[in-house]
């Protein structure tokens, strides 16, 4: 791994925003971003049928699509548009849930070289009502205690606002294309001895209805997928 960061180092920081018919949101999100934050900024659309790209591209952000399903899917193809000064990534939904006013907190231990990964946490840090779905808080604590029982490592959460060092994410070889991204992620930083932390972050309604806990299809479908990730990454050297 090559010399950690440090904040006299002036890292080039990208951001990726997976998108799904965020149209609503998306516009906002972009417009409460810090200035001067981010070196790049790829939203990652995942076969929009509304406006959310036209107004991505209008607030000046850079427009990935993919075409194939999937919230990895979408992450893998902003990934692989990534350019190549950049040094630290920073993942966040596009639906308003994540608040960008903790993004300095969350990419604090890696530009103080104490963490190649942080997660922001939502059950540790203060949740809006209604926030996070019964089902959501059933999903983690389960994903989370079979990571802790499989691989000895402890998190709270499997939350999508995230920053991770370039080289660990290449390190990481990430590969899953839907719902099993963010803990193929975790299981895979634990398994190669990262240095992880997780930090407290505020959680926010949403705007507009998630495609996957707003619906019972979509809420199985996703703790299907990350029960049987946790368990393949077990059996898989």
């Amino acid at each position: 791994m090559s010399p950690e960061l440090t904040r006299r180092d002036n890292p080039a920081i990208a951001l990726i925003i997976p998108t799904l018919n965020e149209e609503q949101a998306i516009g906002e999100v972009l417009a409460s971003l810090p200035r001067g934050l981010f070196s790049q900024v790829l939203v990652a659309d995942n076969g929009s049928t509304d406006r959310t790209t036209w107004i991505a591209g209008s607030a000046g952000a850079e427009v990935v699509r993919e075409a194939r399903r999937g919230y990895g899917s979408a992450c893998l193809a902003a990934v692989a548009r990534l350019r190549p000064e950049i040094d630290i990534v920073v993942f966040m939904d596009g639906d308003a849930s994540d608040d960008p006013t903790d993004l300095p907190a969350l990419l604090d231990p890696i530009l103080r070289g104490e963490a190649d990964l942080v997660i922001g946490s939502r059950t540790l840090g203060r949740s809006e009502p209604r926030a996070l779905t019964p089902q959501q808080r059933l999903g983690n604590w389960l994903a989370t205690r079979l990571i802790r029982w499989c691989f000895g490592a402890r998190f709270t959460d499997l939350g999508p606002f995230r920053a991770i060092r370039r080289e660990a994410l290449d390190h990481l070889r990430m590969a899953d294309r839907d719902y099993g991204w963010t803990v193929e992620m975790q299981v895979k930083a634990a398994r190669e001895r990262l240095r992880v932390k997780e930090l407290p972050v505020h959680y926010r309604r949403r705007i507009g209805r998630s495609k996957i806990s707003g619906t019972i299809k979509g809420s199985l479908l996703a703790g299907l997928k990350i029960l049987w990730t946790v368990f393949r990454l077990r059996l898989v050297p």
